[in-house]
């Protein structure tokens, strides 16, 4: 069976897309067999991270309602072999959706895929319950202002309540701001109150990536895309030490 992550946030602008792009990038690089759901309904951006925009014609509320089968709606990477994407829908359901047929939705993931990462919508509503429902792990992702370290809080908070495994993830790091700051991972570590999984590095090559889209382990192999590899790879259960971001 495999497992399902939701990736989130307590606000909008972490880079949690991204991140979730090129985690789930990497865990198929390393031969596993992962879906990407992007559940940020009227904002979706994950195809654009990976490279597969316009690919998709069903989404996952297609699924949910049952007008479509997930293997039918699920969008297989045109490079990256083992790489699946379902897709958000462009505008709001007219009614709001359950969270018995997003479980049941989850359960197939499972039997078909060894991860299924969820990139959340930000924020505490009900995007972010329905895509955490069914989680088996959670990974907040946060940058180093005071105000996504208390939103992260907020988040850890709300996950706590049924999920058990929650990690953070320290995103779009800027040495020189940090030392500026005074501010370090292990005070974000205690602002949050979660164990880190991992510390990625502000990188222009992220956007670059994205808007030609590209996904970015495709077009470097080193700042944000090799923490990305490292996070896999932890996610894995290997012992992979910190990036050193200078």
């Amino acid at each position: 069976m495999g497992t399902v992550i939701v990736v989130t946030s307590g606000k909008g602008g972490t880079g949690k897309t991204s991140l979730t792009g090129g985690v789930a990038s990497c865990l198929a690089a390393l031969g596993r067999q992962v879906l990407c759901i992007d559940m940020d309904i009227g904002l979706r951006n994950l195809d654009i991270s990976l490279g597969m925009t316009d690919r998709a014609l069903m989404d996952f509320t297609d699924v949910l309602e049952g007008r479509c089968s997930l293997e039918r709606a699920a969008v297989e990477h045109p490079v990256i072999r083992n790489l699946y994407l379902l897709t958000a829908p462009v505008s709001p359901p007219p009614h709001p959706l359950g969270e018995s047929s997003m479980l049941d939705l989850l359960r197939q993931a499972r039997e078909r895929f060894d991860y299924v990462l969820i990139d959340s919508p930000a924020g505490l509503g009900s995007g972010f319950r329905l895509a955490s429902c069914g989680a088996d792990r959670a990974v907040v992702v946060s940058t180093n202002d005071s105000s996504a370290l208390r939103d992260a809080q907020r988040t850890v908070t709300e996950l706590g309540r049924s999920i058990d495994t929650i990690h953070l993830v320290m995103n779009r790091i800027q040495p020189k701001l940090m030392r500026r700051l005074r501010a370090t991972i292990d005070d974000a570590m205690d602002a949050a109150g979660l164990p880190l999984l991992g510390v990625v590095p502000e990188d222009a090559q992220v956007i670059l990536a994205a808007n030609t889209s590209q996904p970015l382990i495709l077009t470097s192999r080193k700042g944000a895309a090799l923490a990305y590899l490292n996070i896999a790879k932890r996610l894995l259960g290997e012992r992979v030490p910190l990036m050193k971001i200078h």
